[in-house]
């Protein structure tokens, strides 16, 4: 396998302005203050060593991370953001070696064969990288051994103090490592069970019984213990599967962008799946109009769905177009995907799924989004609360949600018993409830009024209860209540009843 380096800058979700302290005129956390930021599962993703002294660990979730340290500041990852301010690391990597594989903002891989001999060596290679990345600043690590697994679990064993690991053994560093240096919670946690602690136990494994026990999933782990890297599986496949489109007049608006990337993935994606392959590596090229040509390589250790490969272009395309490098002068007017290292794995449909079905509401979305505007097509996410409009979080179709604000997993003592309601008004609003000896009796539906069939409750909503005054802001009781011609979630409070929810 080719010798490859990875240049990973651990802290690099904390590298952008963090939220405003109370009180203070800076308008920025200082770098001694606990910081992390969390990704839309809510675990870690990045912590800085204030925060580190405290216990916190890349991958431990949210909640578990403010426990140990209550003082910390929390900000939410954003991968497009990320990799416009990421993307001036990418071209000063470009003017030393053109091969660049990007696998996430802050991660790169670099194939070094014919960069070696021209820079005097590895270690002189790897020196040179730091060197120009240095103004840049920030925790700038540097990995190298055979394939991307190994050097990516080179740079994880860097320090601050010794940036670079150069692996020469590739086999007696993989042996080494822990189980769970191969990213899988489940499969590690089977491999202890079974006395197996290390990748050198893996490795000695039969190869025929890891695929008969764990399948596709152990073979893939049995040979990153090998020190083997992925394959390619050739298939009977177009020579040139590249799908370009060009626009006239050129495309100068990142939202108008976003929705020809999205359709040029679809068709990518589309193509290949006829043949029953998926690319793990795409080149995205970009032709300005002033004939300037901007091309990036993506790559991801599972096949690219449409889905997934759409955002990495989107990002991409906001790194040329609202980046600090000005990539796209004049307007886009020609968008090219060519993918690599094409692969079979991972594109197994479900029995009852019908994939035409399935890209034709993609295209119909697509269509609505496009003449509605991204901010008016919403996907909502479950999230913690106690009241019904606090449940969901909403973000744009097409995109990553949104981390939830609230852990859904938490205790919310006080929150109404399910269901939830399906129709939540912005706003609560006045409900002619008539009463009797403190039980619904009837309700008013525009001209009419209508019995009171079944109810539930009162639940009481207790607000600042830790006021000195003693004084109980917001106290109200909610009931649930069914009618002949509905169900409804109402609120009594200051002796006034307003509607909630509708149940569907």
């Amino acid at each position: 396998m080719e010798r490859t380096i990875c240049v990973w800058y651990p802290t690099w979700a904390l590298r952008r302005p963090l939220p405003r302290r109370p009180g203070s005129s800076k308008g920025e956390f200082e770098q001694n203050e606990p910081a992390q930021a969390v990704g839309r599962d809510n675990r870690v993703v990045a912590c800085n060593d204030a925060a580190a002294t405290f216990g916190v660990t890349v991958g431990m979730l949210r909640r578990s991370a403010e426990a140990i340290c209550p003082t910390v500041t929390t900000i939410t990852q954003d991968l497009s953001d990320e990799m416009a301010r990421f993307e001036p690391v990418v071209q000063v990597i470009e003017t030393l070696i053109p091969r660049v594989e990007v696998d996430e903002p802050g991660t790169v891989y670099i194939p070094i064969s014919g960069a070696v001999g021209y820079y005097g060596g590895e270690a002189a290679l790897c020196e040179r990288i730091e060197k120009e990345l240095s103004p840049i600043g920030g925790d700038l690590r540097i990995g190298l051994a055979a394939g991307p697994f190994a050097a990516y679990q080179a740079v994880r064993q860097t320090t601050q103090s010794k940036p670079i690991h150069i692996v020469a053994d590739d086999a007696a560093f993989l042996a080494n490592l822990d189980v769970g240096s191969l990213g899988s919670d489940d499969l590690a946690a089977t491999f202890r069970w079974l006395g197996i602690t290390t990748l050198g136990a893996v490795a000695e494994l039969p190869r025929d019984a890891v695929i008969s026990r764990f399948g596709r999933v152990g073979l893939e782990a049995h040979r990153r213990a090998r020190g083997l890297d992925r394959n390619t599986a050739p298939r009977d496949i177009p020579e040139d599967p590249t799908v370009t489109s060009h626009f006239d007049p050129p495309i100068e608006d990142f939202d108008q962008a976003s929705f020809a990337a999205r359709n040029l993935a679809q068709r990518l994606i589309g193509n290949l799946s006829s043949y029953g392959v998926a690319p793990h590596r795409v080149i995205v090229t970009a032709i300005a109009a002033d004939g300037a040509t901007r091309s990036r390589t993506w790559r991801s250790a599972d096949p690219f769905s449409e889905r997934s490969l759409s955002e990495r272009v989107r990002w991409q395309l906001r790194a040329w177009i609202d980046g600090v490098s000005a990539g796209i002068r004049g307007g886009l007017v020609t968008l090219r995907l060519e993918p690599g290292d094409l692969s079979g794995s991972g594109r197994q449909m479900s029995l009852e799924e019908n994939p035409e079905e399935f890209e034709e509401t993609q295209r119909a979305f697509m269509e609505v989004q496009a003449i509605a505007g991204r901010d008016n097509m919403l996907v909502a996410n479950p999230q913690g609360g106690r009241d019904p409009g606090e449940q969901m979080s909403w973000s744009r179709w097409g995109e990553k949600p949104t981390a939830p604000e609230r852990d859904p997993e938490a205790p919310w003592p006080g929150q109404i018993p399910s269901p939830t309601p399906a129709l939540i008004p912005p706003e609560p609003v006045p409900f002619e409830v008539t009463w009797v000896d403190g039980t619904p009796d009837q309700v008013r539906l525009r001209t009419r009024w209508v019995p009171v069939l079944s109810w539930a409750g009162p639940w009481r909503r207790v607000g600042r209860w830790w006021a000195v005054d003693g004084s109980l802001e917001g106290v109200a009781d909610r009931y649930q209540i069914v009618t002949s011609a509905g169900a409804y979630l109402c609120e009594v409070r200051e002796g006034r009843t307003y509607l909630l929810g509708v149940y569907d």
